[in-house]
């Protein structure tokens, strides 16, 4: 099935956000995602990605216009929302709330009041998914930076969302630690998932992107094919990778 075929899973309708002083951080955002897609959102700093973002999930509420998932207004049920569109966050401690590893995935699918069985399964099934099987007994907190990004990733997963989101998933890591994140990426993206990234660093990933949009000012400026959209991107502030293919080289880096 191609692209254009798919069901569209969230849609945006006018979405806006007016901040009590005034200042409108996104206007009449009308954006379609598909099931399946993986969409870079790009943008200078206070351009309004991020507040876009956490629409997205109902982390903020607009001021005008809604979301929908599969065709129903999030507003409907939150908790709902939220499990099913998984946010990770870009700081990855902020996440963080078990005391092992394996406790800190376990919690998502015990706030669901899952049976114990099934809470173990997939807390065994999703930290062999993102590879940290091993360090299931240790605190997260002495995990690199890359392997806490890998928690976030496992203990979202653990919920069985239907779209993951991540902001700035690369910020802070050194280049070990973004190609483990990198390689999550595109393993979750072939698995079938609905990948949504916010990033600046359009180098890393850009390569693997079925779709590229650019917000500029709370307002989206571009939206289509990367290839395509990239050469527009630095009047609107958005750096223009230094390297064609530097993020599929970072792929093949440990392989």
């Amino acid at each position: 099935m191609s692209e254009h075929n798919k069901p569209v899973i969230l849609e945006t309708q006018n979405l806006t956000h007016i901040f009590p002083d005034g200042t409108v951080a996104i206007e009449n955002i009308n954006l379609q995602i598909r099931a399946g897609e993986f969409v870079i959102i790009a943008g200078a700093n206070g351009s309004g990605k991020t507040v876009l973002l956490r629409h997205l999930n109902g982390l903020i509420r607009p001021t005008k216009g809604k979301v929908l998932l599969e065709g129903e207004p999030i507003s409907k049920n939150l908790t709902s929302a939220r499990r099913q569109i998984g946010l990770i966050f870009q700081d990855s401690d902020s996440q963080i709330v078990g005391q092992t590893v394996a406790e800190d995935v376990a919690f998502g699918p015990e706030n669901l009041r899952l049976p114990l069985e099934e809470v173990d399964r997939r807390v065994k099934t999703y930290l062999e998914v993102v590879g940290l099987s091993e360090k299931a007994q240790q605190s997260p907190h002495v995990l690199s930076g890359g392997e806490k990004r890998k928690l976030a990733i496992a203990g979202v997963l653990a919920m069985q969302p239907k779209v993951i989101m991540f902001d700035e998933p690369f910020t802070g890591l050194d280049y070990p630690g973004v190609v483990q994140v990198l390689r999550q990426l595109v393993s979750l993206h072939q698995n079938g998932h609905t990948i949504i990234l916010v990033t600046h660093e359009l180098e890393k990933v850009l390569a693997h992107a079925d779709r590229l949009i650019i917000i500029y000012r709370g307002k989206i400026v571009e939206d289509g094919n990367p290839e395509e959209v990239i050469g527009r991107s630095e009047q609107y502030g958005v750096r223009m990778p230094l390297g064609k293919n530097e993020g599929v080289d970072a792929l093949t880096w440990l392989k």
